[in-house]
């Protein structure tokens, strides 16, 4: 509908502008380039967040009378005014929105389509879709089912996300959680829309952290096979405690990592085994999230690639000397360090090595790295020294800087050893939905396999979706309570939307009927509510923003809701005509609200049971 809306639009502006020869003329004269048609990229149709201005909007005539008269009135000797020209042909945006609302109204296509166009405002053009293109769409989402909301828009491009990168050797904490569930949910987007979509998880499984540990496993005469993650993270915050005290620990520390650099047997060893108890610990709690991350390339796998790297920054001219190390220095911002001082190697070098080996891998069109907000200046610098080594192309580059998980007091830390286990705040969320399975009246249907698989779909979805419902570039307070929401704008009460619509369908047919359907208005709103869906994948991509498909999935849920409290679905009634309808459409309309809910909670990760 949208590709109808602006061919349209297209059509009635280039009719209206570009076939007044007098204006044609005057270009020419004053040397204007003349175009055969208004340009459809130009054209901005949006979905109206208040419904009351239709199911589409342009401002389309505001922006284009903008523009040409700007170019006109620059043409005309001592003009403050648009070209006399242009004026005759529209004196201002609404005379100019008027125009092409009439030439709209003649193209029978649209029409089919369309039940009314308004201008509105300053210039706004207003399109309201009708019953029939409405029901259009309902069908359409019946048919294609799992597929509804697929597109081609990314065919033939690739986006690389660069998500979760928890830190060896520390547990999966709360803070871990924001960084996981919007870097797949933007993977999902993404996949969905027809792009190439690769995940990295670039682990932090280097630098001089793992100093600190090898010291503490060597000095303590430690068996690295009998440590648990959970002994490794304690070991790494009693370093911190004491260096407070004994600040030379860092150098000892910065020793231990320049051994590991430099690949000595015995430090290779310990870190090799802290790794692997680290990467079965972490893949525990993916499959516990139900994330399938495809890449794990860590900041190791790019040590052999990271001589090539410097060099090739050094032949750039970009690397000077600072006090022993070498740095890059910025035009307006604060200097990187590439190679320290002591000849170790850092996150800027090593993030640039696994830039050059993405390029060389997979060519992508959008690198988007979703990492926290406190990284903010250190990807300007990233991506600034990306463009100044000529390696930028036309790739786009991204931070998707997410807000911090903190306590009410400060931020958490892993080195103070102020952290909330991931696992916990899932396990407790799954036993909070157990609990309330188990004093429901549906609950009591369910045998105890089907109990624990319910109960952790509502758990972990109502932890993920209290998560992705915020902007990402928020702050969340942690409190327990808040994180297990489980009514209200939650995933729990969109899963239960999807469940009752299962069990309505369960007992009637949902194919449409064919002839004339008399929609209500609470239908209407549901069905309108439908054909946003398309739309909301797209911008929520564009915008990097997975918290705009949980609004409206919320608001979706909301319509249907109400639809389902003011009316009969099953069976028969009477309709304020008289007229005895059987309510067949209205089972379609419950199928396709559930499909595209479960399409919709698919994409942001939640899981929706067949029963609750």
């Amino acid at each position: 509908m949208r590709d109808k809306i602006l061919k349209a639009i297209q059509a009635a502006a280039t009719k209206i502008i570009y076939s007044d020869s007098r204006l044609i003329s005057a270009f020419k004269e004053r040397g204007i380039k003349v175009v055969s048609k208004v340009n459809i990229r130009e054209i901005s149709l949006e979905c109206p967040e208040n419904e009351n201005f239709g199911d589409y909007s342009t401002n389309f005539s505001m922006t284009e009378y903008r523009k040409l008269a700007e170019r006109t009135k620059s043409h005309v000797p001592g003009g403050d005014k648009p070209g006399i020209i242009w004026a005759e042909i529209a004196s201002n945006p609404i005379e100019l929105a008027k125009k092409i609302v009439s030439e709209l109204e003649k193209n029978p296509e649209l029409l089919e389509i369309i039940k009314k166009i308004e201008v509105a405002g300053k210039g706004f053009i207003n399109f309201y879709l009708s019953e029939k293109a409405l029901l259009a769409e309902l069908d359409n989402i019946n048919r294609q089912g799992n597929e509804y909301g697929t597109s081609s828009l990314g065919k033939g491009k690739t986006v690389i996300v660069d998500y979760s990168s928890p830190n060896i050797a520390k547990r999966f904490g709360i803070g871990h959680l924001r960084s996981t569930v919007i870097g797949q949910s933007l993977y999902n987007l993404y996949k969905t829309l027809g792009y190439k979509v690769i995940g990295d998880n670039h682990l932090g499984d280097w630098g001089t952290q793992f100093g600190t540990l090898l010291y503490q496993i060597d000095s303590k005469g430690l068996k690295t096979s009998e440590l648990t993650i959970d002994e490794l993270e304690k070991l790494y915050v009693e370093f911190n405690a004491e260096a407070k005290s004994n600040e030379k620990l860092w150098d000892i520390a910065r020793a231990w990592f320049k051994k590991l650099e430099e690949k000595d047997p015995k430090a290779r060893e310990i870190w090799q085994k802290v790794v692997d108890i680290s990467l079965k610990e972490f893949e525990r709690i993916y499959d516990i999230l139900g994330v399938n991350i495809d890449y794990a390339y860590g900041e190791s796998s790019y040590l052999d690639k990271m001589n090539g790297v410097i060099e090739e920054i050094r032949e750039s001219g970009l690397l000077t000397k600072s006090q022993g190390a070498e740095i890059i220095e910025f035009k307006d911002l604060p200097p990187a360090i590439v190679v320290k001082s002591d000849g170790a190697t850092t996150y800027l070098a090593r993030d640039l090595a696994a830039i050059r080996f993405r390029i060389g891998e997979w060519k992508p069109d959008i690198f988007i790295y979703e990492v926290g907000s406190d990284q903010t200046l250190y990807f300007r610098q990233l991506f600034e020294t990306v463009r100044l080594l000529g390696w930028k192309g036309n790739s786009e580059f991204v931070h998707v800087a997410h807000g911090l998980i903190r306590f009410e007091h400060g931020k958490m830390s892993t080195r103070k050893g102020e952290t909330v286990s991931l696992e916990e705040v899932l396990s407790g969320a799954v036993s909070k939905a157990k609990a309330i399975i188990d004093r429901s009246e549906t609950g009591r249907g369910l045998d105890s396999h089907e109990k624990e698989k319910v109960a952790k779909a509502v758990g972990i979805g109502a932890v993920k979706y209290f998560d992705l419902m915020h902007q990402p570039g928020t702050d969340i307070i942690f409190d327990w309570e808040k994180v297990f929401v489980l009514e209200g704008n939650s995933a729990p009460y969109l899963q239960y939307t999807v469940a009752r619509a299962n069990s309505v369908l369960e007992k009637g047919s949902q194919s449409l009927p064919e002839g004339k359907i008399a929609l209500n208005p609470e239908e209407q709103a549901v069905l309108r509510g439908l054909t946003r869906f398309s739309e909301i994948i797209a911008i929520a991509a564009k915008s990097y923003s997975p918290n705009l498909l949980a609004n409206y999935l919320f608001d979706l849920a909301q319509k249907y809701n109400n639809f389902y409290a003011h009316h009969r679905i099953l069976g028969s009634e009477r309709t304020k005509n008289g007229i005895l309808s059987d309510n067949q459409h209205r089972l379609a309309l419950t199928a396709g609200v559930a499909q595209v809910l479960k399409n919709g909670l698919g994409i942001l990760g939640i899981d929706t049971p067949q029963r609750m």
